[in-house]
């Protein structure tokens, strides 16, 4: 794996191409991230980059990484993440990653939770379809049978049922990248994030 890089979702819009068609893309304000720390072989016995993004106020912070940040005199960060690297030859601790390190045509892959939409039904969360809802019908959005009778006299792990919906880490793979923003540190990816705007994001 590659270095990635955080940022923050902006929101969506389309830019036409050269043949006129109508691209949905999404923003992203990706960066300017910091490496905060480099594990090695031989100390922690993987290589991995710790990145940090968006500076925060020191009374936001815990003790813990306060102390982590400021014993390589680096600011507050407000998100760390790790990724895992083949080599750390050519990379130093304080070393800035922004928007230049991709490329437009590159294919990345996305990271970030998904929007919340609470306790769900069956229709809603696995898509199923209704009862009749003819009169006499006493089955309209119920979730109809969920297991055989006195063999095995359970419900089996697993079954699609009503429950939370939403709100869990997600990763949306190969998304093209249509447009480089370096002043803005913007990164224009075509399709749709996980997310709604504001929401942290992990490119890679």
């Amino acid at each position: 794996m590659t270095i990635g890089i955080l940022g923050t979702k902006v929101g969506m819009t389309q830019i036409f191409d050269e043949s006129g068609f109508a691209v949905p893309v999404t923003v992203i304000k990706a960066g300017p991230c910091v490496i905060t720390q480099i594990k090695k072989n031989e100390n922690e016995g993987y290589n991995a980059v710790q990145i940090g993004y968006a500076e925060s106020s020191p009374q936001k912070m815990t003790k813990p990484r306060l102390g982590h940040l400021t014993k390589s005199n680096l600011p507050p960060l407000k998100h760390l993440k790790e990724y895992r690297v083949t080599s750390t030859n050519s990379l130093t601790v304080s070393q800035k990653i922004n928007v230049d390190s991709f490329k437009i045509g590159q294919v990345v892959n996305v990271s970030g939770t998904t929007i919340g939409k609470g306790f769900a039904g069956t229709i809603k969360r696995y898509s199923f379809t209704r009862g009749p809802m003819t009169h006499g019908s006493k089955n309209h959005r119920e979730p109809g049978s969920i297991g055989q009778g006195s063999t095995p006299a359970k419900v089996h792990k697993g079954k699609k049922m009503a429950g939370r919906l939403g709100g869990s880490k997600t990763t949306i793979k190969n998304l093209e990248v249509i447009y480089i923003n370096s002043s803005d540190n913007l990164l224009v990816i075509k399709g749709s994030v996980p997310g709604k705007s504001g929401n942290l994001l992990s490119i890679s």
